[in-house]
């Protein structure tokens, strides 16, 4: 009997991250105002909260979507040390 190992998912740099750590992080570097912004999503807008945004977001691929993607710039420009 062949034991199959997981699969890894090298080429995914989000694999293993939950959205949960993505907002609180965006969160954390430049608060709902700057997070708003340069995410113009109304989660981000009217009342934030990372309670509120995660619900949105679970049920709405294309925010999601440029929520990660805003993330993976931070972490970039971060290494580069413009944050």
């Amino acid at each position: 009997m062949e034991v199959k190992k997981p699969t890894t998912q090298k080429n995914n740099p989000l694999h293993g991250i939950k959205l949960a750590d993505i907002v609180t992080y965006l969160e954390a570097i430049y608060g709902w105002e700057e997070l708003g912004e340069q995410i113009n999503i109304n989660c981000f807008l009217n009342e934030p909260s990372i309670k509120s945004s995660l619900k949105f977001l679970r049920k709405t691929p294309w925010a999601r979507t440029k929520v990660e993607n805003f993330y993976l710039y931070t972490k970039r420009q971060e290494k580069k040390g413009l944050l």
